[in-house]
C-alpha cells in the first residue's frame, strides 16, 4: 500500500481511513469476533501501515475498546497502527434500557456517554480514550462535531458562549502536542463552514470534510477553501462521500430521510438516476466513482470508509487504489453531471 504524508505531521498514511462506528454497535451489534475480523482484513490489506478513525461517542467509548482488542489480540505493532480519536465525549453509567446521547442508533451498550467540551473535559476524553484502546495510543485528535455543539445555541450570545468552549478544547490539543501526546490536531465536521471559523483561531494539521465534498456537492468556495489548506501544508481527510448513502441507492441525505417531495429534493433523485445510468453505460460502481471523486478533491490524502462485514473491507482499499479513467470523468461532465469541479 503506497502511503502519503497527511499534511505537516509527520505521519504518512495510506488513501483509505477505516471509519470505527460499526465497532461501536452503529445500528447493529456485532460480535465480537466479527469486529476483530473487520479488522484483521483492514490491516492485511494496508501494510504497513492502518489508519482508524475512532471517537469516545462511537458507542459510549466501545468502537475504541473494541479496536484496542481487536489490535492487542492480533498483536499488531504499535508502529503499524494510526489512531485519529474525535474527543468530546466521555463515557456514563446507563441508567435504562438505552443510553440518551443518541436514542436509537446504538444497540447493546453497557455504557451511555456525555459531551465534555472544554479544557478539562479535552484532557479527560483524551485519557480515557487511551485506556480503552489499551495499549494503543492517539496519534490525532480532533474536537468532535463542534458544528453540532454550536447548533445547541438559542441565540447570538449563547452561540459565542460555545465557540469560546470549543476554542478551550483546542487549547488543551495544543497543550497536548506541545507534550508530544499527540502528533497532530485537527477538526471534523459535516457543516464545513464552522472549519474555516476555527481555522483562524487555531493552527490546525488536519481537517476532515463529511458531506460536503461529493460527487453530487462540490460548491465553489468549499474548493477554494480546500485548496488553501493545501497551500498552507494541511492535512486533509474526506469522509461520508456517499451523501449518508444516497449516492449508493440509499434512503437517506445528509443523515435526513429523504423522499422526492420538494423541487430540491426532486432535483437530487433526478441527478442520482442520471448518476447510475452513466455508471452502468461505462462498467463502473457508483460507489467507486464516489470514492474515486472524493480522493480527487483539492488536498486530500484519505478517505474514510467503513463496513460491518470483513468481506468487503478489501472491496473498499481496492476502490481507493484502483483509479478511473480520464473519459469516464469527461462523459459524466459532458451530461452535466459535474458541477464547479472535475478530476479531469
Amino acid at each position: 500500500m503506497t502511503l502519503k504524508p497527511l499534511g505537516n505531521t509527520g505521519i504518512k498514511v495510506p488513501a483509505i481511513v477505516f471509519g470505527t462506528s460499526a465497532l461501536g454497535n452503529l445500528f447493529t451489534a456485532l460480535a465480537p469476533e466479527v469486529k476483530q475480523e473487520i479488522v484483521k482484513e483492514s490491516i492485511r490489506y494496508t501494510q504497513p501501515q492502518t489508519f482508524f478513525d475512532s471517537a469516545g461517542k462511537y458507542g459510549a467509548g466501545l468502537a475504541l475498546e473494541s479496536l484496542g482488542a481487536a489490535l492487542n489480540a492480533l498483536e499488531v505493532p504499535k508502529d503499524q497502527v494510526v489512531v485519529s480519536n474525535k474527543l468530546g465525549w466521555v463515557r456514563a453509567p446507563l441508567v435504562g434500557d438505552e443510553p440518551q446521547f443518541e436514542k436509537g442508533i446504538w444497540r447493546d451498550l453497557k455504557h451511555d456517554a456525555v459531551q465534555k467540551i472544554s479544557y478539562e473535559g479535552i484532557l479527560e476524553c483524551f485519557e480515557e480514550g487511551n485506556e480503552l484502546l489499551q495499549g494503543y495510543s492517539t496519534q490525532l485528535a480532533s474536537v468532535h462535531d463542534p458544528d453540532e455543539y454550536l447548533a445547541k445555541a438559542n441565540n447570538k450570545e449563547e452561540e459565542e458562549a460555545l465557540f469560546e468552549d470549543i476554542l478551550e478544547a483546542y487549547r488543551a490539543l495544543e497543550d497536548l502536542k506541545k507534550k508530544g501526546l499527540v502528533k497532530g490536531i485537527g477538526v471534523g465536521a459535516k457543516d464545513w463552514k464552522v472549519i474555516p471559523r476555527i481555522y483562524q483561531h487555531i493552527k490546525l494539521d488536519w481537517v476532515m470534510f463529511a458531506n460536503s465534498m461529493t460527487i453530487i456537492s462540490h460548491p465553489q468556495d468549499l474548493l477554494a477553501f480546500m485548496q488553501q489548506l493545501s497551500n498552507d501544508g494541511v492535512g486533509i481527510l474526506n469522509s461520508a462521500v456517499f451523501q449518508s448513502g444516497f449516492l449508493v441507492g440509499g434512503d437517506y441525505y445528509d443523515y435526513q430521510l429523504i423522499k422526492p417531495d420538494s423541487p430540491e429534493n426532486i432535483a437530487k433523485f433526478e441527478w442520482r438516476d442520471k448518476f447510475f445510468a452513466a455508471c452502468k453505460e461505462l462498467g463502473v460502481t457508483p460507489a467507486h466513482a464516489c470514492v474515486q471523486f472524493g480522493l480527487s478533491a483539492p488536498g486530500v490524502t484519505s478517505v474514510a470508509l467503513s463496513t460491518t462485514e470483513p468481506e468487503k473491507v478489501k472491496r473498499n482499499v481496492d476502490s481507493t487504489i484502483n483509479k478511473l479513467p480520464d473519459e469516464f470523468w469527461a462523459e459524466l461532465k459532458n451530461r452535466g453531471l459535474l458541477h464547479d469541479y472535475s478530476p479531469v
